[in-house]
């Protein structure tokens, strides 16, 4: 997504799905990808070039990932082609005996035990990560996320774009939570990929910081705040520099200076590509009213510190859509009044003030009500285990995926 640093503010769209690859029979996790990648490609790159959207590996050998190769113009184009690439996919994972599998953790993998890295092209960066980190469990080796990059061509449109993101980032588990089961258990947790994944790096706790990025409003501000103290602290467990570029920060969204974009990596993968690329619309037509400044202003935007965001993000990884948020302050920077309501509330408001998402026309609608009305697919997941074994939920969960149809418990 190179383009990307040509591009101003919501002028191009990269988004990312990554999925599980599981036995087509039992469920489990096949760490196949490399048979996969190398027959659609014919070598071991990890990357397959399929037009407007790329297959590639990742850091677990049984997790795929489907991406734009360019910038996409606009959404609305997006979900039909990742269907048509799952599909594809899917088809070619058959005569193997295998299949995709949706949602943000394998609901009983045991990393431990099953965890395989990815051995081939930028193997040298995993087995760095493994060193350091330890990648065989959950906070590496099982979860699946949807990753949004948008661009910014200039300092001032980082800054607009970067406040705007930090205040939304605490709200987005209650649409795309996805993952309540670890290890065949459901934990009481909704979103028990994000509670992994804000600490798999413990050992550096600098490498995701409180998830919620501090408020560095320029590239020489990002980069003091945030990326050169970062980089310090690893230099002692990374003589070889290996890991010192951008992506180690592991923040819920990251900025990209390489190419001018911020990565927002905080969602769970949906069901299926419709779910993905409509919580992305709601995403950036919320940014957008944020960043024209419809109910509050930039200054007010900048002004707001880590610490109180992330209290309402972890209440949303705990119970997602019915966290009550109790900030007054918070709400008031969305148009809310009132001093409380639940996350799944607030989305409710601001669904009704964004027109291009509650338009009936919008191909958003369906989705994204389903989301609302019934809660994110964590919540849905839950309900249907109260009548049904797990196997068969997640079985469900694959025709969803294969059909591009929503889930419903």
């Amino acid at each position: 997504m190179n383009a990307l640093d040509r591009l101003t503010l919501f002028a191009g769209f990269g988004v990312e799905l990554e999925y599980m690859i599981v036995d087509a029979q039992s469920l489990s996790v096949r760490p196949i990808a490399d048979e996969l990648l190398c027959a659609a490609s014919g070598d071991l790159s990890g990357e397959v070039d399929r037009g407007e959207i790329g297959w590639s590996n990742e850091l677990v050998a049984h997790v795929v990932e489907v991406k734009v190769n360019q910038p996409a113009p606009a959404l609305e184009t997006l979900a039909g082609l990742f269907q048509k690439n799952v599909r594809e996919i899917n088809h070619r994972l058959a005569p193997l005996g295998a299949r995709l599998m949706p949602s943000g953790m394998h609901p009983w993998m045991d990393p431990e035990r099953e965890t395989r890295l990815w051995p081939h092209e930028f193997g040298e960066v995993y087995q760095a990560f493994d060193r350091i980190f330890g990648c065989r469990g959950h906070g590496w080796a099982n979860l699946q996320s949807t990753h949004l990059n948008l661009p910014f061509a200039n300092d001032d449109e980082f800054a607009r774009l970067h406040a705007a993101i930090r205040l939304v980032l605490p709200i987005l588990p209650a649409l795309s939570a996805s993952s309540p089961v670890v290890e065949g258990r459901v934990t009481g947790l909704l979103d028990n990929r994000l509670e992994v994944y804000r600490t798999n790096s413990r050992k550096i706790a600098r490498v995701a910081g409180r998830v919620i990025p501090e408020a560095a409003f320029s590239q020489g501000e990002y980069l003091a705040q945030i990326l050169d103290p970062l980089y310090a602290e690893i230099a002692p467990h990374d003589p070889e520099r290996v890991l010192q570029h951008e992506w180690l920060n592991a923040r819920g969204a990251i900025a990209r200076f390489s190419r001018n974009t911020i990565e927002i990596r905080v969602l769970d993968v949906q069901e299926c590509p419709l779910a993905d690329v409509a919580i992305c619309a709601a995403i950036v037509a919320l940014l957008r009213a944020t960043i024209a400044e419809r109910w509050t202003t930039l200054a007010s935007q900048q002004s707001v510190e880590v610490e109180p965001l992330a209290s309402i993000l972890l209440t949303t990884i705990r119970t997602a859509d019915e966290a009550v948020i109790h900030d007054e302050e918070y709400l008031a920077l969305f148009g809310f009044s009132g001093e409380s309501c639940t996350a799944g509330e607030l989305w409710k408001h601001l669904f009704a003030q964004l027109p291009e998402l509650a338009d009936p026309a919008s191909p958003w609608r369906v989705p994204l009500e389903t989301i609302l009305n019934e809660g994110p697919l964590a919540r849905r997941i839950n309900e249907a285990l109260h009548e049904n074994v797990l196997e068969d939920v997640y079985e469900e969960l694959c025709r969803c995926l294969e059909d591009g149809e929503m889930f419903h418990p």
